[in-house]
Formats: structure tokens, sequence, C-alpha cells
């Protein structure tokens, strides 16, 4: 049918809303899975999504421009508009098909560290990578090292100089998203009424990890804490219990629907890759937002907290649907001090048992020697970049566009039961997620 069939009356304005190229497109990928089902001859076909929106009855003075912005993400997504004289004349919005880029390998670029404290801020501010002067300047002592030149050289590797992709690799490790410097720090704490002056050696490990490790060994059956992507808890002789829960803010605040998507599927992961393989069972969340009626002004390229909540909401409960894992609980929260970051808390429980066929304890990973290694998942897209390093900084008007990311549960569904038949049938000595 023609656009003028479908809508026998002229639209005011008429808003066509695609990925841009490169951007994942999940609804696109499923339709191509089912039509290469249906069709396996048609190897070269490509098939990808978009929206049409038709507006009747628009004000006078109703902006376009902000109408388009207020139901598509210019992150991730295009908008091509007509008005109602160019939809009379059949001039309707025609969004051209989203190219892939061409998949070009080229060798990691060197990335020279002899350089002035001041362009080693420079650096980490422009690369994205969250680290200090004194972060960057270990980075550089570590370079400058002899020893560690000598090792390279023998590797076959450049001997003073990292390649961007080890950079990216040790900000990603060192990020606080990552290894949670400011919980793990130490803090000089006076007591405001003894005057009392002591050294805590991080909250973290006073107060929870110390703790636990004590409860554990006191318990048989706290099995795995700290160590593993998720905590394992022994229900009783034939299956055992993981847990894990974490944030996934800053994403959620850029594309509140892929980011909170992205964070429910990626603690399923945490729990698929604990131990040799466990299955996700259910979800949780807690959301902290701003007033959903706030009437107050925001900073550029934020969304107004409603929106934020719908998004947010919508990508957990996706996730989760299209994974085949329910939503057993959740909570929301909402202060002024969440306007500027939203908190996007997702938690996972999954089950194992206890012991395989094989008779390793399942929550047991044990790599070897010669182990053939895979890696497995959907292809990355433009977003999902930099993940990780971008939710250790503070959101402001220049947070990139690559640090969206888009979730793909049905390809995690068929991956879960891939990994969990290979569990069971002996062939897998250890796995881990790749997600920050």
């Amino acid at each position: 049918m023609s656009n003028s069939e479908i809508f026998p009356i002229v639209p005011d304005c008429v808003i066509t809303i695609g990925f841009k190229p490169g951007v994942t497109d999940n609804p696109g990928k499923a339709a191509l899975d089912g039509f290469c089902t249906i069709f396996p001859q048609a190897t070269d076909t490509e098939i990808s999504t978009y929206i049409t929106y038709a507006f009747y009855g628009l004000p006078a003075d109703c902006d376009s421009q902000w109408l388009a912005g207020t139901i598509h993400n210019g992150l991730i997504q295009r908008a091509i508009i007509s008005d109602s004289t160019a939809c009379a004349n059949s001039q309707w919005p025609e969004i051209e098909f989203p190219q892939r880029p061409a998949q070009v390998f080229t060798a990691p670029d060197k990335v020279d560290l002899e350089i002035s404290d001041e362009d080693l801020e420079e650096l980490s501010y422009k690369g994205l990578l969250a680290l200090n002067l004194e972060e960057m300047q270990t980075i550089q002592g570590h370079y400058r090292d002899e020893a560690t030149r000598s090792l390279r050289e023998a590797a076959g590797i450049s001997p003073d100089a990292p390649t961007d992709v080890e950079l990216e690799c040790l900000a990603q490790t060192w990020s606080e998203h990552c290894k949670h410097k400011i919980f793990a720090s130490k803090i000089h704490h006076i007591d405001s009424e003894t005057g009392e002056d002591s050294i805590i050696d991080s909250i973290f490990k006073t107060h929870i990890m110390n703790p636990t490790h004590d409860m554990q060994g006191e318990v048989d059956w706290l099995l795995s804490v700290f160590h593993d992507n998720s905590g394992v808890i022994a229900w009783d002789d034939e299956w055992s219990v993981c847990m894990k829960a974490e944030t996934h803010n800053s994403p959620s605040a850029l594309d509140p629907y892929g980011g909170a998507m992205t964070g429910i599927v990626g603690v399923n992961r945490d729990i698929l890759g604990t131990g040799l393989g466990a299955r996700p069972i259910a979800n949780t969340d807690v959301f902290c937002f701003g007033p959903p009626n706030w009437e107050g002004d925001l900073p550029d390229n934020l969304f107004h907290p409603s929106r934020v909540l719908r998004g947010v909401h919508a990508g957990v409960r996706v996730g989760g649907n299209e994974s085949g894992i329910p939503t057993i609980n959740g909570a929301i929260v909402f202060d002024d001090r969440y306007i500027g970051k939203p908190l996007v808390y997702c938690g996972t429980i999954g089950i194992m048992p206890r012991r395989l066929a094989d008779g390793r304890e399942s929550h047991i990973k044990t790599p070897n020697s010669g182990d053939i290694v895979y890696m497995v998942g959907g292809r990355v897209g433009y977003d999902g970049i930099h993940g990780a390093t971008f939710s250790s900084l503070e959101l402001t008007e220049e947070s990139p566009s690559s640090a969206v990311q888009i979730g793909d549960p049905i390809t995690q569904k068929k991956m879960v039961d891939m990994i969990l038949e290979a569990r069971d049938s002996g062939l897998i000595t250890c796995i881990t997620d790749n997600g920050a």
C-alpha cells in the first residue's frame, strides 16, 4: 500500500525514525533471522527497521524539530521529517538503508607516553580513559621500566610504548565502574565525639569483605565470594544459588531503554559466567530517578526524569522478557539529586547443580594450558564502546554517543541455552563474561 492509501487524510507532520548506520538494530536482526529461516537461499538479504509517526491536529506553532526530539534519541537514531505540504505532494519522509561500515582491520596504533603531565591529562580526557594524572604517570612509568621493555621486545611487541588497545584495557580495568577505587580506598577518619584518629582500610574491605570471609570460615554454605562474576551459596545438596547486582547509570542516562536493557542482560551474563555456568532464573531492580513532574532546568542532552523512568523500566522489562527471565521484584526512589545521573541497579538470581555429571564442582573453574578459547555473542556496533570508563565520569554535554549501549537479549537467550548444554556435556573448563 502507498502512503496516501494508509493515510487518506494528509497529516500535519510525518516523522520517520530509524537507527544510524552501525548501531545495533535488534528488531531488524530478529526479522532477518526469521526471513532467512523461511528463505534460506536469501543469503545476501539485509533488513533494518524504522517507525513512521503521522501527526494530526498539531498547534500552529508546534516545532517539528522539537517534536522529533521527543520521540527519538539523536545519539543512536535518525529522524526524517515531512510537513503537510510535502506529504500532499507525495514527498513523504524516506530513510535510506543504513549501510554497515566496511570491516577493515587496522593494526593498533602506538601511543607515545613520553609527554608532559598536561598532555597525559589531555590524553586521558580526549580518550575517555577516566584516569587521573597519578594513574597516567604510573602507566608511563611501567613502559619506561627496563625489565618491562625487555619482556616486550622478547615477545615481539613495541618495547617502549603501549598500543591503543593496551591503554584501553588498562583504563577499563582501573575504571571506577570496575575497580570501585573510591569504595575500596583508605579513609582517614576522626571521630567527632571521642576524637579518635583512625585509618579505615576501605569501607568495602573492612565492613563487607572481611566480615564475609570470617563468616565463610564458620559455615559450609558460602561456596564462592568476591572472586567470580557472582556470589555462590549452597541451597541444598543438589543445587547452588548465585546472586549478583550492579549499576548501569550513565548509559541509562544517555539512552534509557538501551542502557537499562544492557544493564539487565549484562548482569544475566555475570550469572552465566559464574563457575562453569549457571542458569539465570529471576531478575530484580532498584531505580533512582529525579521527580517525574520536574519543571526546572535540565542540562543539554539530558532527558527529563519522566522519560528516563519510562525508558529504563521498559528496557529492563523487555530485556528480561525476551531472555525468558522474569523480573520478580523492584523499587523506585525519586529525589532531586538523581536528575543529573539516575541510579539503575539491576540484579539477577541463578542456579547451578552442585556437581556436574563428570563429578566436578560447578562453582570451581580451572583453565588449562592448551584449552581452546571461544568468544560468543552478538557483534559490537558503534554503540557499546567505552561503557566502563564513561560510567566512571560525570555526565556532561559532551558525553559520547559511542558509550550508549544496546543489549541483544534474543541472541543472548540462544547463547544461554548453548552454554548450559556445553557445560552439561563437560566441554567447559572456564567461562567468564566479557562485559564490564
